[in-house]
């Protein structure tokens, strides 16, 4: 497959797919769809999601509609992300990767059960435990994990456990934080949120992170970090360890109204979600639509994007990410405020 006339990084090329990678870039003869000048950009990467278009990653069954969506948005390939449930749900979830017509599905971001009752969020407490390793193991497919490192058993677990580890949902100090990254956690799950502030004199896992220099996914929808503190993790993290993602849940792309979220409900209202008690449950907004409020923010327009292509394929250690020969065909047709013209993944096309 040839596509004509691209514009990447400022220079018109034509792009050459072949099985699936870059194979060419330039100048290239022969007939193709002509993108008519128009910007592309490495297809996005969303390692935290919930769902979207009335549907939750735990309903499993319709999971090929959130890829469709997602791919529409500019999202090209994601990590469906669980909630702390019955491990029978988690499991019967995890136990497959469906072949959607979307976005394509890298595995799965356990965000649960082994966290901290006190930072839980909109997850369910009921099925909150510490790490247990043999039932991790009997998991499937999973590629990233939220863990609380406070809790019993977590250096053990993340030592031996085999995925990407990334502390949330904690009220770890600190020095457990450190201890935690030094035996293999590589990421904060989004940062400031389910977890202890940054404080002078206790600096937590946020300190930790900075003096770790760890990945760090980060909410930027504009709603759950004010848009200062998300200038501070760019300008603390840069480009190459900060990672936007959206934690959207079921309501997304849809209107207002209430929506089941981890076995509770939740209210959404002008495209805010809450817990009935009124804390903050999961984001409303794509990932498309992070990039841009991070642009909006002043964060410049290549770097937002890295922040959801080349650095969450980093972490994953994907060949994902970038527009070059040899890397998988994941692309964006972009107009020039960066709204969607069309998509390309490894394996989809809209």
């Amino acid at each position: 497959m040839i596509y004509k006339n691209a514009v990447i990084n400022g220079e018109i090329k034509d792009i050459r797919i072949e099985n699936g990678i870059f194979a060419e870039l330039g100048k290239i003869d022969g007939d193709g769809v002509d993108l008519q000048y128009a910007a592309v950009i490495p297809g996005l990467i969303d390692i935290h999601t919930h769902g979207a278009v009335g549907v939750d990653t735990m309903d499993k069954k319709d999971i090929e509609r959130i890829s469709r969506y997602l791919l529409k948005n500019g999202i090209t390939s994601w990590l469906p992300t669980t909630m702390t449930a019955d491990m029978e749900d988690i499991r019967r979830v995890t136990d497959s990767i469906p072949d959607t017509d979307g976005a394509k599905i890298l595995g799965y971001h356990l965000e649960g059960p082994y966290i901290s009752k006190k930072h839980k969020g909109a997850q369910n407490e009921k099925y909150i435990k510490n790490p247990d390793i043999n039932e991790f193991k009997s998991l499937k497919n999973i590629k990233m994990v939220t863990l609380a490192p406070e809790l019993d058993g977590s250096t053990e677990f993340i030592k031996a456990c085999g995925a990407i580890v990334s502390i949330g949902h904690t009220d770890c100090d600190y020095e457990t934080a450190v201890n935690a990254i030094n035996c293999g956690a590589k990421c904060l799950t989004h940062t400031f949120n389910a977890m202890p502030p940054l404080h002078h004199r206790e600096p937590g896992c946020i300190g930790a992170a900075i003096d770790e220099n760890i990945y760090v996914q980060v909410i930027c929808d504009g709603l759950h970090i004010h848009k200062s503190v998300i200038k501070i993790l760019y300008r603390t993290f840069g480009a190459d360890r900060m990672i936007l993602i959206s934690d959207s849940m079921r309501s997304t792309g849809l209107s207002d109204g209430e929506y089941e979220f981890g076995g509770q409900m939740i209210d959404v209202k002008n495209g805010v979600a809450r817990t009935k008690d009124g804390a903050l449950a999961g984001s409303t907004s794509n990932l498309m639509d992070c990039v841009k409020k991070a642009m909006e923010f002043g964060i410049p327009a290549d770097d937002a994007i890295k922040m959801a292509s080349q650095t969450p394929a980093a972490l994953l250690g994907l060949n994902k990410g970038r527009i070059e020969v040899g890397y998988d065909a994941d692309f964006v047709v972009v107009d020039n405020s960066f709204n969607v013209i069309s998509a390309v993944s490894s394996c989809s096309v809209i």
